[in-house]
C-alpha cells in the first residue's frame, strides 16, 4: 500500500519490541476495547469486555480498600510511639509533684492535647498541702463525682474509656481552659481494693480530636499504667 502509515515507525516498533508497556495502561487498553466494541456495532454484546469492566471496578476497589489500610496502620503505628514517648516521659519523676507537673507539660505536649487533668475523689474536703501545689492539674472531689461525670449524670456504668465531644461551658474539671475544651477522653481510674475512682481527663479544643468512633485500645494501656503509677504514689 502507497497511503500514509497509520503510525509513526518508531511508536510502531517501540509497541512490537515491548507490547507489555502497552497493555499495563489502563487508559490505552481502555481506548482500544472501546474502539473494538465501536467497530462491531451496536447488536453485539462484547461479555468479555464487561466482565474486563467489572474485574476493573473490583480492582479499583481493593486498590482503595489497600491504601486505607496502609493509612491506618501508619497512624496506628504513630499513635502508639506518642503513647510510648509519653509513658517514658512520665515515668522520669521522683516526686509526685514533679510527676503532675510533667502529666500536664510534656506528657500533654507529647499526646498532642490541650489539657490534662486529674481528678481523685476524696472523704474529706481540704486538701493537703501537696495537692495544693500541683495548680490546675489536680481536682479533688467528693465521691461519686467521677461516675457521674462520664455517664453525664445517666446513673449507667461508667465505662473505662469513654470519647466525646463537650460543650461550651465556663465551670469544669479542666479550670481556665474549660471554655475552650471540645471534645475530651475520659479514663476511669482503678487504684484498688479500699481505695476511692479516679479520673484522668484529656482534653482538646479540636471537636473531632476524640471522637466516640476512634479505637481505645491504647487509651486504655496508658490508662493502666497510669493507674499503677498512681498507686504508687498514693502508697
Amino acid at each position: 500500500m502507497t497511503g500514509k502509515p497509520l503510525m509513526d515507525d518508531s511508536v510502531r516498533e517501540r509497541i512490537i519490541s515491548d507490547p507489555e508497556l502497552l497493555l499495563s495502561d489502563h487508559d490505552i487498553m481502555r481506548a482500544l476495547v472501546a474502539a473494538n466494541e465501536k467497530s462491531m456495532g451496536s447488536n453485539i454484546v462484547d461479555l468479555r469486555g464487561i466482565a474486563m469492566e467489572r474485574l476493573e471496578a473490583r480492582l479499583d476497589r481493593l486498590e482503595d480498600t489497600h491504601r486505607s489500610v496502609i493509612a491506618a496502620a501508619y497512624e496506628n503505628l504513630a499513635g502508639t510511639n506518642q503513647i510510648h514517648r509519653a509513658i517514658l516521659r512520665m515515668m522520669d519523676a521522683t516526686q509526685f509533684e514533679v510527676f503532675l507537673h510533667d502529666l500536664a507539660g510534656d506528657v500533654a505536649d507529647t499526646l498532642r492535647v490541650d489539657a490534662i487533668r486529674l481528678v481523685l475523689e476524696t472523704e474529706g474536703q481540704a486538701a493537703d498541702a501537696a495537692l495544693e501545689r500541683v495548680g490546675d492539674v489536680l481536682r479533688v472531689v467528693p465521691p461519686g463525682f467521677v461516675d457521674n461525670y462520664i455517664t453525664q449524670g445517666r446513673g449507667t456504668p461508667a465505662r473505662q474509656i469513654t470519647l466525646r465531644q463537650v460543650a461550651v461551658h465556663d465551670d469544669g474539671p479542666y479550670g481556665d481552659k474549660s471554655a475552650y475544651i471540645r471534645s475530651e477522653a475520659c479514663m476511669k481510674l482503678d487504684f484498688g481494693a479500699g481505695c476511692l475512682p479516679g479520673l484522668l481527663l484529656m482534653g482538646a479544643e479540636d471537636p473531632h480530636h476524640f471522637t466516640p468512633q476512634q479505637g481505645t485500645d491504647l487509651l486504655a494501656f496508658f490508662a493502666g499504667v497510669f493507674e499503677r503509677a498512681m498507686r504508687r504514689w498514693l502508697a
